[in-house]
């Protein structure tokens, strides 16, 4: 059996009981979640080691574990660091309102290149300079991928601006 099958098998086997486990550990159900797929993650970037193993699904569970536990630090440390102002808090993200709600939906009916382009453009404010060299493409085809999106963006929004019809019932 090769190792993408063996880490198949043993999510399909075990990874309703680890997220379980996890999650009275993180006491936060995404959380549990998350450092469960990145012990899976971990077992398949190391295929020789987790076809090795005796107890897989203990490997994912020790794995998972400390996958918390390094948050858990980072979180505590980020935490001490803020209260003793020895770094800066960021402003507050700003709430979930209805246009961003369209454009995140919008932006993920673009294609995954496309939609990298648009977001370094016009959401981490790069220039066309600075998004060429972070995706390590030539100047043009950054203009071609925005002048895409922005089209196919203009067009989802328009969609889910557009009101749906009222429907009238037939016995009124």
């Amino acid at each position: 059996m090769d190792a993408t099958e063996a880490v198949r098998q043993a999510y399909h086997a075990h990874y309703r009981r680890l997220v379980a486990q996890l999650y009275g550990l993180t006491g936060s159900f995404p959380e549990a979640e998350d450092v469960v797929q990145e012990a899976y993650a971990r077992a398949l970037a190391r295929p020789a080691t987790f076809l090795e193993v005796a107890n897989p699904e203990g490997w994912l569970r020790t794995t998972a574990f400390n996958v918390a536990r390094n948050r858990y630090r980072r979180r505590w440390l980020f935490d001490q660091l803020a209260r003793s102002r020895r770094i800066g808090v960021a402003d507050p993200v700003p709430g979930v309102s209805p246009d961003r709600v369209a454009l995140v939906a919008a932006l993920g009916r673009l294609n995954r290149v496309t939609r990298e382009t648009v977001v370094l453009h016009h959401l981490a404010d790069l220039s066309v300079e600075a998004v060429a060299a972070n995706l390590g493409i030539p100047v043009g085809t950054v203009k071609a991928r925005l002048s895409r999106g922005r089209a196919q963006l203009a067009r989802y929004l328009s969609e889910d601006a557009t009101p749906s019809p009222v429907r009238r019932s037939s016995n009124v």
